[in-house]
């Protein structure tokens, strides 16, 4: 079976090596020539563990291959995979038109009878407006179309890709799962198939779910800070009990971010709207999920007032541990509120050895953890990266001015929160 996956930032590059290793002829398609370039020779659009090697292997194999050049990547496709990331501002909307832009230029080139996956972020009904679209501009020409929800998660893309648990499939007709069906059975022995609406309305209730527990128990855990409980303790109680589980999205600390949920929410939010069915609960996760991202800011003036003048150290400015990528960072966005603050502002990433232009001004990123907090009166742990887990209260007390430590997630709680040379913060526990 051929295959051509369309689109190769972080979904459609980790679709495309996976899809290789598993013994699939793949060509990677997509119009950036120095993203075809890279990844020809094996260097990956963004880090993701294991990326780098799988892309590697599939070149040296001859399984896999990337060009800009579409008559070449479909011509001898049985299936076409749609990876695009769906672009997304800083106020969640997300940019459909240039997927559809994007898919709609390969109609010409699309081969008869060929099967287009798509599994780009994009909103319900999508699917039927490329079918219509293809049908007004290949009259006479067949193609059939499919939605699978991607699963893929920063720093664990890989492993999700290759044990997803179930994977849920929108197709039109039975010829349509018999023709995905040896593509598919390779991935997972769990297919849930369904019409195609409800496989991308099954895309929007996932992420709209997972965000509403987020908020929820992000909206308990300041309850618990003004009443003496402990949120974590909480979150315990919470799964322990059997109508919920121990698997839920019910851990106190920071909100999301990324664009991934707060766009399926957009979606679902826009679509009740052209609808006339007001969507009263998702809009009201919106407004609280924005008003705790800014815990640490109202965390650092209630103890320092006016932070001017004050150095603040931010240990991990990526999105998410075990990926490179600033895009969306809620830690970014912090460092840019703090020197609008006027505070002098020192970060470390493990990630990030340089910060691209206009990312954040004014901050001074070193090359290790403990140049960031020399001298610091505050740390704030930003970004849940495993090596900042070997830090120890000595090493605070040793170098920091203040050992003052604002760690939203409680990620460094077992070796810092009951230590009493250290004033510890996190989200859903009393302050000390």
């Amino acid at each position: 079976m051929n295959i051509c996956v369309f689109g190769l930032w972080h979904l459609g590059s980790v679709t495309a090596a996976c899809l290789a290793d598993l013994g699939f002829r793949v060509t990677g398609l997509d119009p950036d020539p120095v993203r075809i370039r890279d990844l020809n020779n094996g260097r990956p659009p963004l880090y993701e563990p294991g990326l780098e090697n799988l892309l590697r292997a599939g070149n040296k194999s001859n399984r896999l291959r990337f060009t800009t050049n579409p008559h070449d990547a479909l011509r001898d496709a049985d299936v076409v995979w749609v990876t695009d990331d769906t672009p997304v501002d800083n106020r969640d909307r997300a940019d459909v038109a240039f997927v559809e832009q994007r898919l709609t230029g390969l109609f010409p080139h699309l081969p008869p009878g060929a099967a287009v996956l798509i599994s780009s972020q994009v909103p319900v009904g999508f699917t039927r407006r490329m079918e219509n679209l293809f049908t007004g501009a290949c009259p006479g020409k067949s193609a059939s179309f499919a939605y699978m929800p991607e699963n893929l998660r920063l720093g664990r893309a890989i492993d999700s890709f290759r044990h997803p648990g179930r994977i849920v499939v929108g197709t039109r007709r039975d010829e349509d799962r018999e023709q995905l069906f040896p593509l598919l059975s390779r991935i997972c022995d769990q297919t849930i198939w369904m019409t195609v609406e409800s496989a991308e309305m099954t895309k929007h209730a996932i992420n709209a779910f997972l965000a509403a527990s987020i908020a929820f128990a992000n909206e308990l855990a300041l309850l618990c800070e003004k009443t003496g409980a402990d949120a974590r303790e909480v979150e315990q109680g919470l799964k322990s009990e059997e109508r919920i589980g121990h698997r839920a999205y019910l851990s106190p600390g920071a909100a999301f971010a990324g664009g991934t949920l707060a766009r399926d929410l957009a979606y679902l939010t826009n679509t009740g709207k052209s609808a006339g069915q007001p969507a009263i609960l998702l809009e009201a996760v919106q407004h609280s999920n924005e008003h705790h991202k800014g815990w640490p800011g109202r965390k650092i003036l209630e103890l320092f007032g006016n932070p001017a003048g004050q150095k603040i150290a931010v240990l991990g400015l990526t999105y998410k541990p075990d990926t490179g990528t600033l895009r969306r960072s809620e830690a970014v966005e912090l460092c840019r509120w703090l020197v609008r603050q006027g505070a002098l502002v020192s970060a470390h990433d493990p990630a990030i050895k340089e910060l691209p232009g206009q990312t954040v001004l004014d901050i001074t990123l070193c090359p290790v953890p403990e140049q960031a907090l020399a001298g610091a009166s505050c740390a704030v742990v930003a970004t849940a990266w495993p090596v900042f887990q070997a830090l120890r209260a000595d090493v605070l007390c040793r170098v920091m001015s203040r050992p003052v430590v604002v760690d939203m997630q409680g990620f460094l709680h077992s070796q810092l929160g009951h230590d009493r040379r250290v004033k510890y913060f996190s989200v859903g526990r009393s302050s000390p």
